[in-house]
């Protein structure tokens, strides 16, 4: 079978963002409704409390619409030491409510603050607490049946091609290869896969506007107004290669699971039943189908 089979989806593509203050939070069954009528086999969890945090409800929920949890995003305080006990607590919790639903990914997001606080450099010494907190949150994974997948992602720790490859150099952990958040931060995923392939444990499927994402890092708009201006847009319409990244991944014997996200923000009125987000998700899963027959020929 092709990747196709291994595609889930996120609830960030309908606008559900870990960010807060991200928008419009559109209704649950419409966006697991949505999710079901393209074809996806499983979801990410999306921001916490859009779903239930109780296994027996979330499970309930998902199967309604004959859906897998496939991961979470789990923003974690890795660098302070102030905060390795609430971190661990938290990781706890996560993993447990992950092992019940029989999810596979644990996506470490490494932010700065509980509330997100603007990102900075970290010392030397918050480097070294990083590393061994990313240790301890494996050991936890692991005894939870679980994957540990580093997120990478505009705002956190860990966002610039140096920090990546800091983490690489200095650490065992595996990546979420998220195209367009390693292409923000100035790392080719091309490039990622072919020095680092075997350090890819989840692929999260998304293409970006280069032009908008150095507006960005210039600081001349915020992350959800270049969202907006189109900072991710459809697959295939954007500047990153992601047929050459899905197919080296492929040939190189890659079996993990793959999310289509395009990062979107609603803050006008909710769209009509449709419209709105489906559409993009449609014109990307046509766009996959088609590389997957392309690849296969």
């Amino acid at each position: 079978m092709g990747f196709m089979s291994r595609m889930a989806t996120a609830p960030i593509s309908w606008g559900i963002c870990e960010v807060p203050g991200w928008g419009v939070q559109l209704p649950v069954d419409r966006v697991l409704s949505e999710m079901a009528q393209m074809g996806f086999p499983a979801t990410e969890l999306g921001s916490e409390g859009y779903l239930p945090s109780s296994p027996a409800e979330l499970n309930s929920v998902l199967g309604e619409y004959d859906l897998d949890l496939l991961a979470a995003f789990v923003p974690m305080l890795v660098h302070d030491p102030a905060e390795a006990d609430e971190t661990i607590r938290r990781a706890q919790d996560m993993a447990a409510l992950l092992q019940a639903t029989g999810a596979t990914y644990f996506n470490t997001s490494p932010v700065t603050t509980w509330d997100w606080a603007p990102r900075r450099e970290l010392t030397e010494d918050e480097w070294t607490h990083t590393w061994m907190m990313f240790d301890r949150i494996e050991e936890i994974c692991e005894a939870h049946g679980l994957i540990q997948v580093l997120h990478e992602h505009v705002g956190t720790i860990i966002e610039t091609k140096e920090e990546i490859q800091r983490t690489v150099d200095n650490s065992s952990i595996r990546f979420v290869l998220d195209t367009a958040h390693f292409a923000v931060g100035g790392y080719d995923p091309v490039d990622f896969v072919a020095n680092h392939g075997d350090r890819v444990g989840l692929v999260h499927i998304k293409d970006c506007d280069l032009a908008m994402a150095k507006k960005l890092n210039d600081g001349e708009v915020t992350l959800m107004e270049a969202v907006q201006a189109g900072l991710f847009p459809n697959v295939g319409r954007g500047d990153l290669d992601i047929d050459r990244v899905i197919a080296s991944l492929e040939s190189a014997g890659y079996d993990g699971w793959y999310v289509l996200e395009q990062d979107t923000a609603i803050t006008g009125a909710e769209p009509a039943p449709g419209e709105g987000p489906i559409e993009d998700v449609q014109a990307n899963v046509t766009y996959l189908r088609e590389l997957e027959q392309r690849l296969a020929s």
